[in-house]
């Protein structure tokens, strides 16, 4: 491989997959909406989030309840 082409490949965009409509994006300054392909695609996944349908994997939780407990428990000198 000469230097021309092993430059030329470097010089190539990166493309990625848009996380909502999986459509292939250039990954550029140029979009604003990046590593979406519109605004649409962007309020889309940032509303999945707004609505809990995207989560992240973690413990649950604790309610009201529950902690009023633990401290209660903690409190009388008992283990969790």
């Amino acid at each position: 491989m000469t230097d021309s082409n092993h430059n030329a490949s470097n010089e190539r965009p990166l493309e990625v997959a848009c996380p909502q409509c999986r459509t292939k994006v250039v990954w550029s300054t140029d979009n604003p909406y990046r590593p979406f392909c519109s605004k649409r695609c962007r309020l889309l996944d940032l509303g999945a989030w707004a609505d809990e349908s995207h989560r992240i994997a973690g413990e649950p939780a604790m309610d009201e309840a529950d902690l009023d407990e633990l401290i209660d428990r903690l409190e009388r000198g008992g283990n969790t």
